[in-house]
This record gives structure tokens, sequence and C-alpha cells, in this order.
């Protein structure tokens, strides 16, 4: 069980539109609900948000405080954080949905914030308003998952949320419940702000022979469950609903007049405020978890196969090149040239269409034994942090979708060498401001090994809403350095015939001085003698007219 959580905004990640729901949490939750068309209404303090998670890692919600200045951007990737004041917008980010596109910001004295405009604010009225807006706060669309969102202040206020996939096994329901309400709580009391209530969402399909209605009857306990289970912490759910085949029922509302039980359809994508809004802003949803997670799963059936074979040749040939004197450096150099040459090619040939046809694109420029080498390469640590430099500007696409397809390539008993290309792309993902994404793919490189620290570190860093430049700096300045460090020279090979002559030790003998260094009629190693001008010349292991 491993949910986890949009950025949390303690000091605001990105400016965000103040989105609050209505009745606000003081309001009895079963008392029946209307649904209004949302209008913009006097901005409040602007909300924080946490997030989303998937299934796959520790339990870590975020749940901010409420501020009261417009939030900046976090500068660290460490506990230590700045924050700026946001640029003001007429319309600004909805609250906790996709990460847009970062703005400039600049600091202004207190005495100007009355001039700055006000912020836009979206609110939510009835089940069917907060239905829809689901996938804006997640960035994607929360198939079988459950989410739980916090509301904050009076006036309900989107704050912090998790999201779990939820469990097959009808056992376990009690204790999950428990363990979400205590974490979408508790992350709230330590940044001051306990939520007020809680919205609570079960996002899953009919199975074969099911209805929509069927799958929110078998959700009712679970349901149940985590309604007690926040009550029991005194933060009441103002709402719970199930979302199924395009319509959503409500837990709460006893009222068929607005919540029938055949349920009420969802309203058609992209025709709400909330979208406006959103499509205002320039965030996109990106289709649904389960898509987002196929473009990072392993193949399957023959091609599968193949590569299986090709990671085990790579593998064999990689253990006596890794035995030779220097091996480890030349492989890292070999696998970091051979990343470079990918990226290159693919950013020569970027594909169009649907996902899947890009993906299938992808999987076409790179051969098997090249997938294999890099696949093996990157398990080295210092190979990956090299790697991880593609980041930013016109690498960070193609270094994504390198990521991706090698990702796919981890095929059979080689499925947990996926973890390393796998915490590349939510790198890239972040660094580029693409946080639903990032969460998607640390999400399944935690599921593969729990105890990989950079994806770990990576996870919370993006839970926290931290901003990635410090780290991209700190890999710009070792990119730096290993440019600018000279390689170790081979040795020069010695000039023929270029041997300093050398002299041979003569022990000390009584006689007379002039005594000869070697056989009579001859000159010993090293021994000098001059021609008939007078001259010194050479012996023959120095002789100067070889030079």
């Amino acid at each position: 069980m491993n949910p986890h959580s949009e950025p949390s905004k303690r000091t605001g990640d990105i400016p965000s539109t103040p989105t609050t729901v209505t009745p606000s949490a003081a309001n009895p939750p079963n008392s029946p609900r209307s649904p209004h068309t949302p209008k913009p209404q006097a901005p409040a303090d602007p909300p924080s948000s946490s997030g989303s998670s998937a299934p796959t890692a520790p339990i870590d919600p975020q749940d901010p405080a409420e501020t009261s200045s417009p939030p900046g951007p976090e500068k660290a990737t460490n506990p230590s954080t700045s924050s700026e004041p946001a640029a003001s917008s007429p319309t600004s980010h909805l609250t906790g949905s996709a990460t847009p596109p970062r703005r400039s910001h600049s600091s202004a004295p207190a005495d100007a914030a009355e001039a700055q405009p006000a912020e836009a604010q979206v609110t939510l009225r009835g089940p069917a308003e907060l239905a829809d807006a689901l996938p804006y706060l997640m960035g994607f669309y929360p198939d079988d998952s459950i989410v739980m969102v916090a509301l904050n202040g009076e006036r309900g206020r989107f704050g912090g949320r998790v999201r779990l996939g939820i469990p097959t096994d009808t056992a376990q329901w009690p204790d999950v419940a428990d363990q979400l309400a205590e974490c979408l709580i508790s992350a709230g009391q330590e940044r001051d702000s306990r939520p007020a209530a809680i919205i609570v969402y079960l996002c899953q399909e009919p199975a074969a022979g099911e209805s929509g209605k069927d799958v929110k009857d078998r959700l009712r306990p679970l349901a149940q469950r985590l309604r007690t289970a926040c009550g029991a912490l005194d933060v009441p759910v103002l709402e719970a609903l199930c979302l199924s085949n395009g319509r959503f029922w409500s837990y709460c509302c006893p009222d068929f007049r607005c919540c029938p039980a055949e349920g009420t359809p969802m309203v058609m994508p992209g025709t709400s405020v909330m979208a406006a809004a959103a499509a205002y802003a320039g965030m996109q949803v990106r289709g649904s978890l389960k898509e987002m997670e196929a473009r990072l799963t392993p193949r399957t059936g023959p091609r599968a196969a193949e590569q299986e074979k090709a990671l085990d040749a790579a593998a064999g040939a990689l253990v006596p090149r890794m035995l030779r004197r220097d091996g480890a450096a030349a492989v890292r150099r070999d696998t970091l040239d051979l990343a470079g040459a990918m990226i290159h090619r693919f950013r020569q040939d970027t594909p169009s269409g649907s996902n899947r046809a890009r993906d299938a694109c992808d999987d076409a420029l790179i051969t098997d034994a090249e997938a294999a080498d890099l696949i093996l390469g990157l398990q080295d640590r210092v190979t990956r942090d090299r790697a991880a430099e593609w980041m930013d500007g016109p690498a960070a696409a193609p270094a994504l979708r390198l990521w991706r397809a090698l990702a796919r390539r981890c095929a059979g008993g080689y499925a947990e060498h996926a973890v390393a290309p796998l915490t590349l792309a939510g790198w890239v993902c972040w660094s580029t401001e693409d946080g639903p994404s990032a969460r998607v793919a640390l999400s399944c490189a935690l599921a593969i090994d729990p105890d990989y620290t950079f994806a770990q570190l990576l996870h919370r860093a993006v839970n926290e809403g931290l901003d990635p430049e410090p780290l991209r700096r700190c890999l710009r300045e070792q990119h730096r350095e290993a440019a600018d460090e000279p390689r170790p020279a081979a040795p020069a090979p010695a000039a023929k015939d270029t041997r300093q002559p050398t002299k041979r030790p003569v022990p000390t003998r009584p006689g007379p001085a002039g005594r000869p260094g070697g056989p009579r009629g001859g000159t010993g190693p090293g021994s000098r003698t001059t021609d008939g001008r007078g001259r010194r010349r050479a012996g023959r292991d120095g002789d100067r007219s070889r030079r």
C-alpha cells in the first residue's frame, strides 16, 4: 500500500486558483444538494495542496498549511527552502492539478499587494462538480483508486490529498481506511492546517458482467469504513462519491431527487468551469492512470523473449569486461556514449499520433542489443547519475522517450533492472515540471524496489513541491567538472636509440688511476674515450651520431 501525494505548497509550488467547496464543512453532510453553475467569487487566502499518489510508495501524504500570501515556488531539494510571492495573474492555476509552466516571479513590497489583481476563484457546488473536478486535481483520471482530499478552512479550500489503489482483498479495507485517514489528517496537523473536512472518491470501472451500480454497492463497505475512520479522528467526511462507468453516486446524500439510485451521468469532458479554468491555465489531464503506467510496463510475448536473449548475451559479455583493468571506467564511458547517440537518434526522429503509436516508433528506433547494453550499464550508480544530466533543454524530451523505451525492454527475469530507467524518467518529468507523470514513474520504480534511494529522494521532493533547479545546477556543475577534468594520458613510447649512457658502478680498487674500464683492447659500456682531435666521443650505447 503506497499512496503518494501531490506537491506540498507550504510556501507555494505554483500559483493556484483558490478552489472552495460549498456547503462548507460546517453543514451536515447528508443535507440535500443540487448542482449550481460555478461562479467566480472574491478571492480568499490561496490554498495550498499536496497530492495524489500512485499505489507503490510508502504512505507519505503532504498536507500543506494555509498561507496568508500568494504562494511562490520552493527553491530547494532539501529541507531548507525559500519562497517568493507568486506573480499575479487574472486567472491562476487550479489547486493541486497538474503542474503548469512556471512563470517568472518577482518580489514586491508589502504595500504594493493591494495593487495586484485579485486571483480568480472556482467554487464547486454539489456532487456533480466535485466529481468533474477530480481529474484536474490529480492531473490524470485515477482509475481503480481511493482518493481522499482534505478541505481547509471554513470555506472548504482544497488541501492535501492521498491516493491508493483499491485493495482486492476486502479484509485489508479496515486497515487501509485507518492508515489513509491517519496519514492525511496527521500531515495537515504537522503544518498547522488540520483539515476541516474530507472528500472521498472511489474510482473503479465495472468488471465483466458488472454495472456501475454493482460497483457502487460492492464498494459501499469501504466507503463506510473510510467515513468511520475519519470521524474517529474528529474530521467529518463531507462527501463520499463512487465514480464508475461514466456515472457517479453519493454515499452521503439520501435524497434521490439529486442523487438517483441509477447514478448521475458525468458532465461532458471539457464543458465545465473547472475544465475552462484548467485550459486557460495551460494545464492538461494526461489520460488515466492505467494508460500512463502502460507506457512504462515491460513488453510481453515474442518480442520480450528476443529482448531477454539479448540481455543474457549482453550480461555474459559484460562480466569479462568488468574484470579487466580499468574495465568499470570503460563500461561507463561506452554506456554514456551509447546513450548520447541514442538521444541524438531519438531527437532526429520525433513521432506523432497517439501515445501508443509514438511508443511503438520509439521502440523501433533502438535495437535489442543496444537496449540491453544500456539497461545493464545503467545499473551502475555513477553511470546513472551521469545520465541524469540529460534533464532539460532540447535533450529532455528525447531522453524521456529513451528511458521509457528502456523500461519497456526490461522483460522477463530482468524486470527489476527497470528501476534505473524508471527513476531517470521520473527525474526528467519532474525537471520539466510534469509532476503527475513524475509520480507515476517513481511509483513504478518504488513498486519494484522500495529501497531504491534515488527514487525515494526524488519521490519525496516531488511530493513536497520542491524546486528541481538546485539539483539541476548541481548536475550541470558536475558535468562541467567532468568535461574539464583531463583524461589520464597514455605513456608516450620511448624513442629508438635515445637512451642516455649509464655508467656501471666500478668498485674502488687500489692501483693506478688510469686503469682501463674494460677488457684489454676494448671499451666497457658507458666508458668514454677521445678521438684523435681531443674531443669526447660517446660509447656505443650512447652514440650521438644516431640521435
